[in-house]
């Protein structure tokens, strides 16, 4: 079993290892706990709470530590939904859908979500998907158009894009389709 920091892994509640001592102090617990958790990677609130319901942690002890760290800017959901809507669009061409649908499941408030996504309207999203097309698209060279429309169009939706975005980027994409094109590119920003 790997260790981290010379800690040993199976007695670490952050990590799921064995229950917090009985007479632990709860808000000690829940900050140890946390604290390990924004270690790994910046957590929500909603995903703080549940960790430290998991551990068994009390719910006023939980609620002081998550208050405190709020306060002090360790838990900062509005910041986390920005970077992840800037993230997850940016680098893996989500459509502002699909990060909302995300970070609605990481327990960010509707009002915080449209905040963060705010910034991808539909001319985002279009660029996007255009970036999507072009990295697909050299993977379908050599098969019949029906199968690149159907492949292409998959990518698309599977990204989250609603079906105007998904059909104008496909047709778009695959114009003058011979299934062997020796330049993957051409065509794809001539509107």
């Amino acid at each position: 079993m790997r260790q981290r920091l010379g800690r040993d892994r199976r007695s670490d509640p952050a990590v799921g290892g064995a229950t917090p001592d009985a007479d632990a102090d709860p808000v000690e617990v829940a900050r140890e706990i946390a604290l390990r958790r924004l270690d790994q990677r910046p957590q929500t609130r909603a995903e703080l709470a549940a960790t430290l319901q998991a551990r068994g942690v009390p719910d006023a002890a939980a609620t002081q530590v998550l208050d405190r760290f709020e306060e002090v800017g360790l838990v900062d959901d509005a910041g986390f939904a920005a970077d992840w809507a800037r993230s997850r669009h940016g680098a893996r061409h989500l459509s502002r859908r699909a990060v909302a649908q995300e970070l609605r499941a990481k327990g960010i408030s509707d009002e915080l979500i449209e905040q963060a996504t705010v910034g991808i309207d539909r001319d985002a999203e279009v660029e996007a998907a255009f970036e999507v097309a072009r990295a697909k698209r050299r993977a379908l060279v050599g098969v019949t158009y029906p199968v690149a429309y159907r492949r292409l169009a998959g990518a698309l939706a599977r990204k989250g894009y609603d079906t105007s975005v998904v059909a104008q980027v496909t047709k778009q994409a695959l114009v003058g389709w011979g299934g062997d094109d020796t330049d993957p590119d051409d065509g794809l920003y001539d509107a």
